[in-house]
Formats: structure tokens, sequence, C-alpha cells
């Protein structure tokens, strides 16, 4: 009886050491592929978006030509080329030649931040003198010079890194290249690959099922409620800065398409100093146009638009947006516009779907409390 007792004692333990020691090189395994594939991080990332994205693209494609996974991966990958990558190649090639100009334009003296400065302080009204002196703003001329100065040495640096970027078209084209391979792969195996993610993920069944479902809701709401809201501001209002005659329309409408992600602070930051400038210089007509379109054509955008994209259900409160986004900004760069919202949707999802199996267990809410 000791016998088969002491062998039933080894027997576990050398059961419980070798699921260590399992656990051990799945650890290191997976660190060690991160750092193998972490150059081409961003490549992955936008490619697992532009698959889950597009995949019910795929899906009805693949309706309409059963059987055939590898032509409608194909085609789907096509329409995203067209309608994502070559737009975007264009616009940041006009992007670059209308900054050149800007930059040439003061340079050159044509645009005197100085004077533009003394031109608004001579239309602004005697109230509004005390204010900007409290904030050390009134001294216009001395602002208007740190402005010139911080705007030059922003154009120089995007030279450099215009520059850089042209030396680097190698790399550039191969993270594409990595970006869209993957994207035709995850668009054509993709309910394989979630299947065999799914089964490996230590979670009850239930729970795996509500995760993966919710993953996919908030990774495609995040994407829709960010960069597609951004682009269609930005759009909107780069078309009206052209209709206005005011130049530089695609660089400001780049900026309100940037500022657009961030909700406490939005297009506004771009529309309204621009606004500010036509009412002191005269041009009241477009001044008047420009805050009309910005307040009932670009503001609605992101209140019309927004929940019909995302849906209220899925919709995160702005605070959460705005740190999330300056948080990814921070550490991830230009990625983080999305991996930020992403990663804070998806602690949602995860906090929501753990309160839900409390709830079902039995424990008592701690009360129902609905936000204003």
């Amino acid at each position: 009886m000791e016998q088969r007792v002491t062998g039933r004692d080894e027997s576990e333990s050398r059961l419980r050491l070798e699921d260590g020691f399992l656990l051990i090189l799945l650890f290191v395994f997976t660190i060690a592929l991160g750092l193998i594939v972490a150059p081409f991080f961003a490549a992955i990332l936008w490619g697992v978006i532009a698959a889950i994205l597009f995949m019910p693209v795929n899906r009805r494609l693949l309706a309409w030509m059963p059987n055939r996974p590898n032509g409608a991966a194909l085609l789907t990958l096509l329409l995203i080329v067209a309608m994502v990558i070559v737009p975007s190649i264009l616009l940041a090639l006009a992007l670059a030649r209308e900054a050149t100009d800007l930059y040439n334009l003061v340079q050159s003296g044509h645009i005197n931040v100085p004077t533009l400065f003394r031109q608004v302080q001579a239309a602004l009204p005697d109230w509004a003198e005390e204010p900007l002196r409290r904030l050390g703003l009134y001294d216009f001329e001395a602002v208007a010079s740190r402005l010139e100065e911080m705007m030059t040495s922003s154009f120089r640096t995007l030279a450099t890194q215009a520059w850089m970027i042209g030396q680097g078209a190698f790399s550039f084209i191969m993270a594409l290249g990595v970006m869209l391979y993957l994207t035709f792969f995850l668009l054509r195996d993709g309910e394989w690959l979630t299947h065999r993610v799914s089964e490996a993920t230590p979670l009850r069944a239930a729970q795996r099922q509500a995760l993966f479902d919710r993953l996919a809701v908030v990774i495609r709401a995040t994407i829709k409620g960010s960069v597609v809201v951004a682009i269609i501001q930005g759009l909107i209002g780069g078309v009206i800065f052209w209709m206005l005659g005011i130049s530089g329309a695609i660089l400001w409408g780049v900026l309100m398409g940037a500022f657009s992600l961030l909700p406490a602070i939005g297009t506004g930051i771009v529309w309204v100093p621009v606004a500010i400038y036509l009412f002191a210089t005269g041009a009241i007509v477009k001044g008047v146009l420009l805050v009309f379109a910005g307040l009932f054509i670009v503001g609605m955008v992101d209140n019309v638009l927004r929940p019909i994209l995302v849906g209220r259900d899925t919709r995160m409160p702005d605070y959460v947006v705005l740190i999330s986004t300056l948080g990814g900004l921070e550490l991830f760069g230009f990625n983080g516009i999305v991996i930020g919202p992403m990663i804070a949707a998806l602690f949602i999802a995860v906090w929501a779907i753990f309160t839900e199996e409390r709830l079902k267990a039995g424990a008592e809410p701690a009360g129902d409390v609905t936000p204003p």
C-alpha cells in the first residue's frame, strides 16, 4: 500500500516537473519569437487590423465564389491596396510637398508670422487685452518670434525625416510587403487561426467564446470610431479650407484629422485660430463660413457618424479615449493612436466578462449606478 502511494506521489511530482518545464519553454520561445518579429511590429499590427476590418468583405466575396478562398482573399487584398494603401501614399507625397512649400514661404518672408500677430492684436477688442496680459500672451511679437523659430525647426525636422524615409525606402517597402503578405493569409485562414488560438487559450469555453466575440467587436469599433472618423473629418476639413482659398489645405486637413482623435481637443484646435485670423484680417465672410462649417459640418461628423459606425454599446467614454490615445502615442509613437484605445477597449471588455462571470456565480452586485 505504501509503495503504491509512493509511486503515485513520484508520478505526480514528475508530471508537475514536466508541466513546469513545458511552461518555461512556452514562455522562453514566445519571448524569443516576439524579439524576432519586433522589427516588423507595425507591419504585423496593421496587417491584423486590415484583416479584421475587411473580413466581412472577404466573407461576402467567398459567398459569391465558394471553394475559392485564395481568390476571395486576393480580391480583398487588391481592394485594400486600392482603397487604403495607394491613397495613403499619394496623401503622404502631397503632404510632404505642401509642407515644403509652406516652409519655403516662411523662409522667403512671404509669410511673416510677427506681422500676422500684429494684425490680430490690432483687431482684438479692448476687453481681451487684460486676460491676455495675465496669460503672458499680449506681447504678440515675442510670441510670434518664438512660434516662427518653432515652425522653422519643425519643418527642418520634417525635411530631415523625409530624407531619412527616402533613404529607408527599402525598409518601408519590405514592411509594406510583410503587412500585405500577412493580411492575405489572415483573410484566407482567419477562421481557422481564430479557432486554433481559441483552443490554446486557457479559459473556460463560455469565457473563451465571450472574450473572442468581444475582442472582434471592440477592435472593429475602436478602429471605426477613431481612424475612420478622423479620416472623414480631415477630408471634409481639407476640402473646406480649399474652398475658402486658404493655403495649405492638405496640411490643415491632415492636422484636423489627427486632432480629431483627441476628444477633449478635437478639430477646433485647428480651425478656431484660423477663423480668428480671418476675422482679424477683415475676411469676415470667410471667417463666418469657416465657423459654420467647423461647428455644423466637421463637428457634427463625430456626433452623427461615430454612433452609426461604432454603436452606443461599444463606445468608450471620451476621457478614456483621450488618456489612452495620449499614453499610446507616448509609448508606441504613431502606432499608439490605435494601440492605446484598443488596449483600453480590451481592458473594459475583459473586466465586463469577469464581472458577468462573478454575477453568474452568485456574487452580490455592488449597485447599479448609471453614468451621467
